[in-house]
């Protein structure tokens, strides 16, 4: 469902979420336009696992569950909350989704589209690469936190250990996907 976001509160959310913070104001403008805003009720799933990644989220306001398929089913591996954002490695490489979103109480989400960031990027505007040095961080980031992880888990002898700690990394970075 759609929803309207005053633009001066959208900005000063923006402004006070980790991925935009360094941003300034009017480089905000410059992305704003493009931002959509999307309701959803408890239970309502945003994407499935496997769809094709066409838009990166903020949480604006709610909270949103991450689900990832496995043999005994469906299992929540991880809670995003508000200013957390999910999805946004789909605005470089539109891979399928490596797990399910869903609300898990009523919530309002910001919504980036794939094409439209890459219009601006194809504009040279200097906010989408900044957003793709935030990308490119935080992916760093998760990659050296993962193979510290793995490493770990390389001396573990324990098999309930081991798939906690695979969990633990597939939940991690499945939030991102």
């Amino acid at each position: 469902m759609k929803a309207k976001i005053p633009r001066e509160r959208m900005i000063t959310f923006l402004l006070e979420t980790p991925f935009f913070e360094k941003l300034e104001p009017t480089e905000l403008m410059e992305i704003i336009h493009i931002v959509e805003v999307d309701e959803y009720q408890a239970g309502d799933t945003i994407f499935n696992e496997d769809d094709t990644g066409d838009a990166w989220y903020i949480v604006y306001r709610g909270l949103i569950d991450v689900l990832k398929n496995g043999s005994a089913g469906e299992m929540k591996i991880a809670e995003i909350g508000p200013k957390g954002c999910f999805g946004e490695m789909s605005v470089l490489n539109g891979l399928p989704r490596s797990a399910t979103i869903r609300a898990a109480e009523d919530s309002m989400v910001l919504r980036v589209k794939r094409d439209a960031f890459g219009k601006l990027i194809e504009e040279d505007h200097m906010v989408a690469y900044k957003l793709m040095h935030e990308m490119a961080i935080l992916l760093a980031e998760r990659q050296h936190t993962s193979t510290t992880k793995l490493s770990v888990l390389l001396d573990e002898t324990d098999v309930g250990n081991i798939q906690n700690g695979i969990r633990n990394i597939v939940g991690e970075s499945s939030v991102r996907d």
